[in-house]
């Protein structure tokens, strides 16, 4: 297969997804139908701290039976819905109006 060949699949089998089992658990990755034991199934793969390129990926797997809704939705939305949950203290908004040459005694400058 040459270079080109490869570049120019965009369906590669996955499809990104937000899939709900058995109404109990929720995943947000990439999906695709894989056939194991002998019976379809879904594979998610749940990007790790939405960085796969640095954490990798985290796969689970259920039969077709035990789901109970599936959301298609992009790539970003994916990888937004796993990121760490950051602490609205670590979003200094008074730092955006705030002179760097300031004394943190001064307080933020409207």
């Amino acid at each position: 297969m040459s270079d080109a060949t490869a570049e120019a699949a965009p369906d590669d089998g996955w499809e990104w997804a937000i899939v709900e089992a058995m109404g109990h658990r929720r995943h947000v990755g990439r999906t695709r139908e894989v056939e194991k034991f002998g019976t379809k199934m879904i594979r998610v793969d749940v990007p790790i701290d939405g960085n796969p390129e640095e954490r990798g990926w985290k796969t689970h797997f259920y039969p077709g039976s035990s789901l109970f809704c599936f959301t298609p939705c992009t790539e970003e939305a994916a990888l937004a819905a796993n990121k760490p949950y950051e602490p609205a203290g670590r979003l200094a908004l008074a730092s955006r109006y705030r002179d760097p040459d300031d004394s943190p005694d001064d307080g933020p400058e409207f």
